[in-house]
């Protein structure tokens, strides 16, 4: 009798059981591939914000609300692509969401973890953010998204310097962003000039990109500046562009002299140096009163942390943001300028 009960509780429980795939990352991400394919990311709202799949929505499964909250967010007609951390939250989901009604489930095996171990794309939700105050009080706050690509926020008015959706494994999501009153291009290459991402961004009736004059005469508009120029954006907002360029031979064709602009923002008496891509040009030293400085490393393009070194101590900015620097160890910058009175700030561009 036992051994009956057994076996007909093993039925009972295979009948029942949630009939969903679980597949791995490159089958998970065939799978949202699809149109009508609703992905959600059942991880608590503060592990959802440090980084998820692009296109997820947020359901969080510790929440008391996560019956409701799927019931009002998810078309049970469609099918649902669902993962968590390691794949433990997202099982217990699943089979919630099945009993639920939901029929058409897939499973990321692995979870995040196993996506990101994948080299798959990410979306970085929560951009790191430092806020500074203007002499006069003014709030101006800092975001840094991706490679080169630099969100300010001058008080009302927002500034987006080489603004790119996409590099590596690390994409930003321009639509879920503020309108920009200012777009900035350093110059065309593919890691500083994206189309999309300035459509995104922009106005009709407002939106300003300032750029070279290559980057301007491939986006077809564009306030054209060049180095040496400088330019009145608002009552309490300037513009300078500088020289930025490659000095090490068999470097130069990357950045020939006098075609890119790095920029120098001053926002109601704060001054931003964003460097571009250049070297430690001779032109640096005319450069002077940086209260922040973007100043970008990764030979052979732009700077080794030497350089960037150097030209720290040359301009002698109070905030020295590394930019642009790829997979480059920048560990010997903090400790060369720990006697100069530099703040320097690594934050997570790539």
């Amino acid at each position: 009798m036992k051994k009956l009960f057994i076996a007909v509780s093993t039925m009972l429980f295979a009948a029942c059981a949630p009939k969903f795939p679980t597949v791995t990352p490159d089958e998970f991400e065939q799978a949202i591939a699809e149109s009508d394919v609703q992905l959600i990311d059942v991880r608590t709202p503060e592990e959802y914000e440090q980084g998820h799949i692009v296109g997820a929505m947020n359901i969080d499964w510790k929440s008391d609300s996560f019956t409701d909250d799927a019931a009002s967010m998810l078309d049970m007609s469609k099918t649902i692509a669902i993962y968590c951390k390691a794949g433990r939250r997202s099982h217990a989901a699943a089979g919630k969401l099945y009993t639920m009604g939901y029929q058409h489930i897939v499973e990321l095996k692995g979870g995040f973890e196993a996506w990101k171990a994948a080299d798959k794309t990410v979306q970085a939700e929560l951009y790191e953010c430092d806020e500074f105050r203007t002499p006069n009080g003014m709030s101006v706050k800092l975001h840094a998204l991706v490679h080169a690509s630099i969100w300010i926020e001058a008080g009302d008015k927002q500034i987006f310097i080489d603004p790119v959706s996409l590099l590596g494994n690390r994409s930003v999501d321009y639509t879920t962003m503020p309108t920009a009153d200012f777009i900035l291009i350093t110059h065309d290459h593919h890691d500083h000039l994206n189309k999309e991402s300035i459509h995104n961004l922009s106005h009709d009736l407002y939106t300003q990109v300032i750029a070279n004059q290559a980057s301007a005469d491939i986006l077809g508009k564009g306030i054209v500046m060049a180095n040496g120029d400088k330019r009145t954006l608002t009552d309490k907002i300037t513009i300078e562009a500088v020289p930025a360029y490659n000095t090490t031979e068999g470097h130069l064709q990357f950045h020939p002299k006098g075609r890119d602009n790095g920029y120098i923002l001053t926002i109601d008496g704060l001054r931003i140096y964003i460097a571009g891509d250049t070297e430690d040009i001779p032109e640096m030293a005319n450069i002077k009163d940086i209260d922040i400085a973007f100043l970008p490393c990764n030979q052979p393009y732009t700077m080794t942390p030497e350089q960037v070194i150097k030209v720290a101590k040359i301009i002698r900015p109070k905030v020295l943001f590394p930019y642009h620097y790829s997979d480059t160890d920048l560990s010997p910058i903090p400790s060369a300028l720990s006697d100069e009175h530099i703040d320097v700030r690594i934050r997570h561009y790539e």
